[in-house]
């Protein structure tokens, strides 16, 4: 059996936390969503579906989110968007 607690008429010092958390609003509003049809081959889809059912997730957030890592990585680089290709190969053109 644990150790009994003893409690005394100490003062406690408490110090109020601002809120941090947020909103059940901002928690509800994701990112706008659109709706796309797209062709993916076999083989990734069936490596998404495994992937998710292994992380308890859906495999087309998990699409989401790759596609959204993308986008960050390569967003403010006109050289990528536009050609597709590395900064190195349009410089040496």
């Amino acid at each position: 059996m644990s150790k009994k607690i003893e409690y005394t008429d100490e003062l406690i010092q408490a110090e109020v936390v601002r809120d941090f958390l947020p909103s059940p609003d901002e928690l509800a509003a994701g990112e706008e969503g659109v709706k796309v049809t797209i062709s993916l081959s076999r083989r990734s889809v069936d490596f998404f579906k495994s992937a998710a059912e292994r992380n308890r997730t859906s495999y087309q957030r998990m699409i989401r989110r790759l596609l959204d890592a993308y986008v960050e990585q390569y967003q403010d680089d006109p050289a990528e968007r536009s050609s597709g290709r590395s900064k190195n190969r349009v410089a040496e053109r």
